[in-house]
């Protein structure tokens, strides 16, 4: 086998074959092993030096080999290795592939047709074609019993499992991701990390017009319970990033502050309302009533008197 593949054959194909080897066992993520662990190149890299040495010494003990040898012995080595190099191996394989008689053997299989001195054989199909042929019958079987009788899982199914399966990943990466919430989905904020952050920023943004104890400037009172773009974690979230009334209102912050720190801002300000402040500036807008929670605590109500009854 060495002789009909040379050297530079060989020590590629085996160094990576060693290559995809330690890819497949080593798990090092997207990056390839031998950058994620810089101790792997050094050992791929010794394995190329040592597959080269290999050849060298192999090519070095053939010559010394050669040398011992006599005219005649020598000439023959040669042939025969000359020989060896040209894949008569391969040839051979390609010939069996095609099916052919040889070219000494075509006068058995002469067809009795003859057109302008054009003759026929009666060669048989190739046995490449015709076990390709029977490789196709027995997977279309295959395919009928699995996909037609058994109703085996198509493509549709697959996508309809992967789509499932993406909405599962964005939903978890959406309750780890605070910069993703927006006016649907933003929920109030209750711990004491996120108030405290919350005051930090309408401290910092927000005391020029509501002051620091939310009793009211330029802006309005956010300690009553009136509200004059609705109340709630969804207005407050809203008027917060998008701004006020136009020409009028409050400015939008989208730009200057991220949806996380909006949430957290605005579950601040909605704990302001019932506090009392030093000069509360007179109430503007409408009271406002959550009336999800009024329906919420109406359906409970019902459950429960339905099931004391």
């Amino acid at each position: 086998m060495r002789n009909l593949i040379p050297s530079w054959i060989r020590v590629p194909v085996v160094f990576f074959i060693i290559f995809g080897a330690v890819e497949f066992f080593i798990d090092s993520g997207e990056k390839p092993a031998f950058i994620e662990y810089p101790a792997v190149l050094l050992f791929l890299l010794l394995v190329l030096l040592i597959l080269i040495a290999i050849e060298a010494i192999v090519g070095a003990l053939e010559n010394v080999m050669l040398h011992k040898l006599d005219k005649e012995a020598r000439a023959r080595f040669l042939a025969e290795k000359e020989k060896s190099l040209q894949f008569t191996w391969l040839k051979e394989t390609y010939q069996k592939l095609l099916g052919q008689k040889p070219i000494e053997e075509e006068g058995e299989i002469i067809l009795d047709h003859n057109y302008d001195g054009i003759k026929e054989l009666d060669n048989n199909l190739p046995p490449w074609w015709l076990y390709g042929f029977y490789a196709t019958i027995i997977f279309a079987a295959i395919y009928l019993v699995r996909y037609h009788i058994f109703d085996g899982e198509n493509q549709f199914d697959e996508l309809e499992t992967e789509l499932a399966q993406a909405k599962l990943e964005v939903e978890t990466y959406k309750k780890t991701a605070k910069d993703l919430v927006d006016f649907n989905t933003v929920e109030v904020l209750t711990s004491a990390e996120d108030l405290n952050t919350g005051k930090s920023i309408f401290e910092t943004n927000c005391v020029a017009c509501h002051m620091a104890d939310g009793g009211g400037g330029i802006g309005p009172n956010l300690t009553d319970k009136h509200w004059i773009l609705g109340g709630g974690i969804k207005n407050v979230f809203k008027t917060i990033s998008e701004g006020g009334r136009s020409g009028k209102g409050m400015i939008p912050w989208k730009a200057q502050l991220k949806p996380s720190q909006i949430a957290k801002v605005a579950s601040y300000v909605l704990t302001l309302e019932g506090t009392t402040p030093a000069n509360p500036k007179p109430a503007e807008g409408d009271i406002w009533v959550d009336e999800t929670a009024e329906n919420s605590d109406t359906k409970t109500e019902t459950t429960t008197e339905t099931a004391t009854e």
